[in-house]
């Protein structure tokens, strides 16, 4: 789930939904699963994880729109 951000000493978080990576740090959009922090590019990719967690996090799909 998370990445060294190509030698810079940065963490980053691969966004469950859509599969970008962003900078903890920096997101505004951050949902807790389970006592497990998620991070998110945007407001929707968080909202379609708030409603179907379960599925986001299945390894399959990789889409923005797969819930």
């Amino acid at each position: 789930m998370w990445e060294n951000n190509r030698g810079t000493g940065e963490l980053v978080a691969k966004d469950p939904v859509c599969g970008m990576f962003v900078d903890e740090k920096k997101t505004k959009f951050k949902s807790v699963y389970q006592g497990r922090d998620y991070f998110f590019c945007s407001a929707g990719c968080k909202k379609i994880f708030d409603k179907y967690p379960e599925k986001c996090l299945e390894e399959k799909s990789s889409s923005c729109c797969r819930c």
